[in-house]
């Protein structure tokens, strides 16, 4: 090996240490026990591994509520997030109309404006609706943010797309919804599971908005339920560790049952032919 290709690998090998060592930490310290966490000299293996942080997570707070919250919004708001994308990507990548490059605009813009600008109007629609502190609130909010990025995306999707397999099927009696969803939906999949995928992990994990608008315990998210291990004077380190360790494993557990279909959806719209 030539001194060049020595040092990508120790760089590599850095960088991977560097990117896995939080998440060891995390993993380690929610099986210490809470006399153990901030012991000195620090343990990089717990001595007496304890799972006294997982049953104190699930006997002190109503966590698995908080999972079954998280998991309805972003399996709700991803779908449906997912879905709207479909169409509106259809329209803009098939059809010619005035206005068009203001609307990709605005959707490339939006990505680039934090959400707490928006923070004061969007809560005084909520509570005029009467959806503050509910799940159907939270979800729609979410909707409304994963919708650009995911249009943007499949767009490119729909652009590496022959126009001829649509009008063979509108030709043989297919409308164009038809021939969308029957012909065009079938072969692109894999960039529809990665969109959605995507829209489900930021509606998973996203903080600020779930902080704000989700008050109750019953209607609170992982993300919000978190912060609440942190007070003014303390931090419940092992129990926040544990809840950190289970909120991170749907994400993991996904990613690696669907890692092919991402990998083809991510290229498959990267090129037009």
């Amino acid at each position: 090996m030539t001194a060049g290709s020595v040092a990508r690998v120790v760089g590599l090998a850095l960088w991977l240490v560097l990117t896995l060592f939080p998440l060891y930490w995390v993993v380690v310290t929610s099986f210490k026990s809470p006399g153990s966490i901030n012991r000195w000299p620090l343990e990089y293996w717990p001595s007496e591994p304890s799972i006294d942080n997982y049953t104190e997570l699930f006997a002190t707070s109503s966590f698995g509520t908080f999972i079954g919250n998280s998991l309805v919004v972003a399996l709700v708001a991803g779908a449906t997030a997912t879905l709207i994308a479909l169409l509106s990507a259809y329209v803009l990548a098939r059809f010619e109309f005035r206005g068009k490059g203001a609307v990709l605009g605005a959707f490339l813009l939006t990505q680039m404006i934090p959400a707490f600008i928006a923070l004061g109007p969007l809560y005084a629609m909520l509570a005029d609706l009467g959806l503050v502190d509910t799940k159907p609130g939270l979800a729609l909010v979410y909707v409304a943010m994963c919708i650009p990025f995911s249009t943007v995306m499949l767009r490119g999707f729909f652009e590496n797309m022959p126009d001829a397999l649509e009008e063979a099927a509108m030709i043989d009696g297919c409308s164009r919804l038809g021939a969308l969803f029957r012909v065009l939906v079938p072969v692109m999949a894999p960039g529809i599971v990665a969109a959605f995928i995507f829209n489900f992990v930021n509606c998973w994990n996203e903080l600020f908005l779930s902080v704000v608008l989700m008050n109750s315990d019953a209607n609170k998210t992982i993300p919000a339920a978190l912060n609440g291990f942190i007070s003014t004077f303390n931090i419940a380190w092992g129990p926040m560790s544990a809840a950190a360790v289970l909120t991170v494993l749907p994400t993991m557990v996904l990613f690696a049952l669907a890692s092919r279909w991402i990998v083809e959806g991510l290229t498959a719209g990267s090129v037009k032919e």
